[in-house]
């Protein structure tokens, strides 16, 4: 097959993909003359032209194949699956709440390995957040980088996303940040559901009270929920304080608490730990 007829093939299962992704609906004459393209000699070409014609007068738009309705075989399996990226640029173009659409600089999707065994779940983007276009990369974000880097990762090791992918508008003239509403949560989180399908890690973090109501809808205080193992679609979490709120405590306890957290993450991932690890943040 030449390089020409290769980028054709690639053409059909691109519009195949975004037919899944996006339910667009493609004329039967673009993919039959494409299709002939690659499979025809430069003579034949006119000829299946005008046969593609032809049928589509008699249907001219053709929804393709939903995933559900591919056919089995090999033709079902060569159709490429949707990747992060794709998935990335479906996210970015959301306007499925205004307001946030409105008052954002950037949607932030996620970083990290998209293969990553360990992920870490956030809230929402804060201001900083909202003008690099990545999550955790203000105060909160270096702290978390730190915790990352503590139990002998890399950031580009790990995954970190968000529950809301927009930053919460404010009133002008409010600083801060304010949390998501359950409706911004329950609109944005297939969106993350999607994410954590495709990353497919081991174990995941749930930095926050906020981020446990996003993935698991309670509103249990996070004194209750944090140390303990919770399910995810067969994925354990672990349920913690958010960095955020280390900087406002700034006490060896709560830093502790956090750390042995982190400690039950390691060991669920079968990591070796040092007695260095063991012991951080101990009161002596």
């Amino acid at each position: 097959m030449s390089l020409f007829e290769s980028g054709l093939e690639y053409l059909i299962l691109q519009l195949q993909a975004n037919q899944r992704l996006h339910q667009e609906r493609y004329p039967r004459a673009i993919l039959d003359q494409i299709k002939a393209i690659t499979t025809t000699e430069p003579e034949e070409a006119e000829a299946a032209d005008q046969a593609a014609a032809t049928g589509s007068a008699n249907d001219p738009w053709v929804l393709m194949p939903a995933a559900s309705e591919a056919p089995s075989g090999d033709a079902a399996s060569s159709e490429p699956a949707e990747t992060l990226e794709a998935l990335r640029e479906r996210v970015i173009r959301c306007q499925k709440c205004p307001h946030l659409a409105a008052s954002r600089h950037q949607v932030v999707f996620g970083i990290g390995n998209p293969a990553a065994e360990l992920m870490f779940v956030g809230e929402a983007p804060g201001a900083d957040e909202d003008l690099r276009g990545e999550p955790f990369v203000g105060r909160a974000g270096e702290l978390l980088t730190r915790i990352i880097g503590t139990m002998g990762f890399s950031r580009q090791e790990v995954y970190i996303a968000n529950v809301l992918k927009c930053r919460p508008d404010t009133p002008p003239g409010a600083s801060g940040n304010r949390a998501p509403t359950p409706v911004e949560m329950e609109t944005c989180l297939p969106y993350l559901r999607r994410q954590i399908e495709l990353i497919r890690p081991q174990v995941m973090v749930a930095l926050g009270a906020t981020a446990m109501r996003g993935l698991f809808g309670t509103s249990e205080p996070m004194r209750g929920l944090r140390g303990r193992w919770h399910d995810f679609d067969g994925i354990p979490v672990m349920a913690t304080f958010h960095p955020s709120y280390l900087l406002r405590s700034q006490t060896l306890t709560e830093k502790r608490k956090v750390w042995e957290d982190m400690l039950l993450v390691l060991e669920r991932l079968n990591r070796p730990i040092s007695e260095r690890q063991r012991n951080y943040f101990t009161v002596k």
